[in-house]
């Protein structure tokens, strides 16, 4: 078994990966086999004769140019790698496959894409469809019927059925390109057969294909939602419904194409019976939590929003006799929610949300609503068109000296003491103001084929805010783009006390966590 790391459908909060690993025990043991600065590894492909051959494609480290970018091989199993196929240091590879009746022609999909803090760049013309049919020592860029223009993410894919006929689902700058499309002759000529747009939205994140092993009509889609069509991709009139959205792929059987698992942002299900019921996810640890808060009750409950999911409250020390779903409850928010709970009274639950949703939930007396401090709709904005910039999972603390005011961050800092109702500015812009002489910054985020301003690329930020333990009105506040700022009365004064030497420039200030202890007890 071979295992690529790195996620190779880049959020902007994603993890880069350190390698390739291998097992030769069903996964008992791993051991890691090289490529550690490849990044984001997007498809392994084993040789179906020789498993000590393997093809790699990997975008590379997806924050800055790199030369790691390409497609990989290994022919001893992956004690030594040789870079086959290089386009650019901004171009990597993020799809190959082998032609199941000829394993010395391989097909990629080529991407020029990079993260930065504030923006996808996500395109030009260097990418494309790729193919070698000599083991990967030589490869030819294929054009006939495919998009002229820029292109983003490809993903390629040949029917196990018939070989000659090739899908490549393709993001493209030009609307009237975009779409999936499909060769008849072995990768020689391409038509488009279908531009749904449900198949490609969020194109990046997205945009996977897979073939039925037993019939060269149906092939699979999976995005937003899981589509299945029958007539080689020209429909996708059949929406398959799983247990979570976000679907990023699916493996189907080969000797019995009824069995499959469908893999999402909630896990991975398993159905019999060709995607009509499937198996549960509430038997996997697949929680991803950004941040951790607790209450003051004995035993105490952990609070935290969980990614694609809701937002979670569980017991320090489980009820024997309740199940494990009894023992946990939403603690209202949504799933980047930072949480913060009342200190004398853990009924009382504060949350926060993308595009600065905020919620007030009060456990004993059923209420629940949201009150945001700033009403604008975040995502396809530009970022200068906002007044208050809120990330997608901002701070917010309860004052321990006054419980009824409660502080959240976006560039400043907010202060309710009537439970969400009203808002006060306590700050100034605690940021280095970066939109303001920067383009790129203050644009859109994403491009030059999609924008991408769901929340996460909202920028120049507050991301970490905390109250001191020992002194009434003092405060700490941190940004996304590297200032330190602290206040000792309560908001009125500001001061900039940034490390010159420790902190990266414009480095995120991702938490901050003052000591129990006083300056006297040091």
């Amino acid at each position: 078994m071979y295992v690529g790391t790195g996620s190779a459908d880049p959020r902007g909060n994603i993890s880069i990966g350190n390698g390739m690993y291998k097992s030769t025990d069903m996964g008992e043991t791993w051991q890691h086999i090289g490529l550690p600065k490849a990044g984001l590894i997007g498809k392994v492909a084993i040789h179906p004769k020789n498993a000590d051959i393997v093809y790699v494609a990997a975008l590379g480290n997806i924050f800055a140019p790199n030369a790691e970018r390409g497609i990989y091989k290994t022919t001893d199993g992956g004690k030594t790698w040789k870079k086959i196929h290089y386009v650019s240091d901004k171009t990597g590879a993020r799809d190959v496959e082998i032609n199941p009746d000829n394993d010395n022609e391989l097909i990629a999909g080529f991407w020029t894409v990079q993260r930065k803090p504030w923006t996808l760049v996500d395109g030009s013309d260097e990418g494309g469809v790729f193919m070698s049919k000599d083991g990967g020592a030589t490869w030819k860029k294929l054009t006939e019927g495919l998009p002229k223009g820029l292109t983003g993410k490809i993903q390629v894919e040949y029917s196990p059925v018939n070989s000659k006929r090739i899908w490549a689902m393709i993001q493209a700058q030009k609307e009237e390109e975009g779409g999936l499309y499909r060769s008849d002759d072995g990768g020689k000529s391409w038509k488009r057969i279908n531009r749904d747009h449900k198949l490609r939205q969020r194109g990046w994140y997205y945009s996977h294909i897979n073939a039925d092993p037993k019939n060269e009509n149906i092939i699979y889609a999976s995005n937003t939602g899981f589509y299945r069509s029958i007539d080689g991709g020209k429909t996708f009139d059949e929406r398959i419904y799983t247990q979570h959205g976000d679907n990023h792929g699916v493996w189907i059987n080969p000797n019995n194409t009824d069995i499959m698992i469908n893999c999402n942002d909630g896990g991975a299900n398993v159905s019999l019976n060709g995607g009509e019921t499937w198996s549960t996810q509430y038997n996997q640890p697949t929680s991803e939590f950004y941040r951790l808060s607790v209450d003051n009750q004995f035993p105490f409950r952990l609070y935290a929003g969980q990614q694609d999911n809701s937002t979670i409250s569980v017991p320090s020390r489980g009820i024997p006799s309740l199940t494990p779903f009894e023992n946990w409850f939403n603690a209202g928010g949504t799933e980047c929610s930072d949480i913060a709970v009342h200190p004398t009274n853990p009924n009382i639950i504060y949350s926060t949300g993308y595009s600065g949703e905020f919620t007030y939930k009060n456990l004993e007396t059923g209420e629940e609503y949201q009150r945001t401090p700033y009403v604008h709709l975040t995502e396809g904005t530009r970022q200068d068109d906002l007044l208050y910039r809120f990330q997608w999972n901002y701070p917010v603390f309860i004052s321990k000296y006054n419980p009824d005011n409660v502080y959240v961050g976006s560039n400043v800092v907010h202060l309710t003491s009537d439970k969400a109702k009203n808002w006060e500015i306590v700050s100034p812009d605690l940021t280095r103001k970066l939109l303001e002489n920067d383009p790129e910054k203050a644009d859109i985020p994403g491009g030059p084929i999609q924008n991408d301003a769901t929340g996460v690329e909202v920028y120049s930020s507050i991301f970490a805010l905390e109250e001191s333990p020992h002194n009434e009105g003092e405060i700490w506040v941190g940004s996304d783009d590297g200032l330190i700022h602290i206040t000792r009365d309560g908001g009125k004064t500001w001061e900039d006390i940034t490390p010159s030497k420790i902190i990266p420039y414009q480095g995120t200030i991702n938490k901050i966590e003052l000591s129990s202890h006083s300056w006297e007890e040091r």
